[in-house]
């Protein structure tokens, strides 16, 4: 008899379920791998991106709901996400956006050029080719599903802010994990710890988890799911690293059970 895979019941807004399908679909991500390089993405590694991209997304929108609840708002706006991002320090990803929009103007400093003269930002954005910017759009339809899973809605800027830091982050993330494949691990990163004030100090070597992601086994032509994990510990740092890498690990377990 085969056996079939039960999908789990959605999480409300104060869960912080594991087992949930991630909103960005596999067939999304591996988009967005194609955009940045010619490896082949394996399924554990697009439901793994999938993953970890829904956990730092989960985590910016609970924020900016605290920030939201605290002026007796239900709808979200972009300074709600500036909130989240100043108390919280991890949920500061996709840099790249912040010069792109408005929400972050005049936080990210004025760009000189040689000459030291301004350069407006619609020069900063180079050749014309696929960027996280430009294909940004593509991850709406994920974000509103993120926003509803955690009982929230958001005006049109801010959702547009949150498509565009999920796609920065996850092309980061896809960038990252072929420099993993290509270079045989997280070499150029040693043993390098990297820690908020008050964060317990990192386990001995011998026992830090993370070392075991630090180098890697297989060919040179495939982005496997622990490829993504390295990565992820390159983009995110403290708690939402650890919580980042438990759920994109049982997110594949469960994906290898359907």
């Amino acid at each position: 008899m085969t056996a079939h895979h039960t999908r789990p019941e959605r999480s409300g807004p104060g869960t912080a379920s594991v087992v949930d399908v991630p909103p960005f679909r596999p067939s999304l991500v591996k988009a967005v791998f194609r955009d940045v390089t010619p490896l082949h993405v394996s399924r554990s590694a697009a439901w793994a991106a999938a993953s970890v991209t829904r956990t730092v997304l989960r985590e910016i929108v609970d924020g900016a709901r605290r920030a939201a609840a605290e002026e007796a708002r239900k709808k979200l706006v972009p300074g709600d996400l500036l909130s989240a991002i100043d108390r919280n320090v991890e949920v500061e990803v996709g840099y790249k956006w912040y010069d792109h929009s408005p929400t972050f103007r005049g936080l990210t400093g004025v760009l000189y050029d040689a000459e030291g003269v301004v350069v407006p930002s619609r020069v900063r954005r180079g050749p014309r080719r696929p960027s996280a910017v430009a294909g940004a759009h593509r991850f709406e339809a994920g974000v509103r599903k993120l926003l509803r899973s955690r009982g929230a809605r958001a005006v049109p800027a801010m959702v547009r802010d949150l498509d565009g830091i999920a796609s920065v982050f996850l092309t980061d993330l896809a960038r990252d994990a072929a420099m993993v494949v290509r270079e045989g691990g997280v070499k150029r990163f040693g043993t390098v710890h990297l820690v908020t004030p008050g964060e317990p100090a990192p386990p001995p070597l011998l026992k830090d988890p993370l070392l075991s992601l630090s180098t890697r086994r297989g060919d040179r032509r495939t982005i496997g799911g622990d490829d993504v994990l390295a990565a992820t510990t390159i983009q995110l740092f403290g708690d939402l690293r650890q919580r980042a890498l438990t759920e994109a690990r049982e997110a594949a377990r469960n994906t290898s059970a359907c």
